[in-house]
């Protein structure tokens, strides 16, 4: 496993881990901006320079406490079998994103998709996010900088109780909680 990361304490312990780190991320890299395709493509660039042929990549994020084998498993296969681009996690939204509301800064209220006030929600298309576990991908799509989503992607759909992404105090919070509840 190749680690990633432009912090000198985050490789450490990554080390620690069993982690190897050829190289350190440039700055330009780092920030809270750059979005996963670039990071990946530098990871592939700097591998190949040190002599390493490489097919297909899978990133992992670190704030993906509830990732499974079986679910990298599949998008592997989903990768190779439909000669797809990149393959990913999703799950669904836990309600219809056609009913969503949007706020004014004086608190108003007003639809996205007004057209669907009135359309019962169980009438409505389910739709899905980026449940921001995984991303395998082709080596060569990382590095032409392809887009990861894309008719030439694939998704390993997740149950809601499975997906949470840590960005924030709550997020731990609420991660500690599924935890415990997946150990009854």
């Amino acid at each position: 496993m190749i680690v990633t990361t432009d912090d000198p304490e985050i490789a450490e312990v990554a080390k620690q881990f069993g982690a190897e780190i050829p190289f350190i991320r440039p700055k330009e890299l780092s920030d809270d901006f750059t979005g996963t395709v670039p990071v990946i493509a530098h990871a592939i660039s700097q591998m190949q320079l040190l002599g390493c042929e490489i097919d297909e990549v899978c990133c992992i994020y670190a704030t993906a406490p509830f990732i499974l084998s079986s679910d990298l498993q599949q998008g592997f296969s989903l990768l190779k079998d439909n000669n797809a681009d990149y393959s990913f996690s999703c799950t669904s939204f836990p309600f219809p994103i056609q009913r969503a509301i949007k706020l004014s800064e004086q608190n108003s209220v007003s639809m996205f998709s007004p057209e669907y006030e009135q359309t019962r929600s169980q009438d409505l298309e389910e739709a899905y996010h980026d449940a921001g576990q995984f991303y395998w991908g082709t080596a060569k799509a990382f590095l032409a900088n392809l887009p990861l989503f894309t008719g030439n992607s694939r998704a390993v759909i997740l149950p809601r109780s499975r997906v949470q992404d840590i960005d924030t105090l709550e997020d731990w919070d609420r991660a500690e909680w599924l935890f415990k509840a997946m150990q009854k």
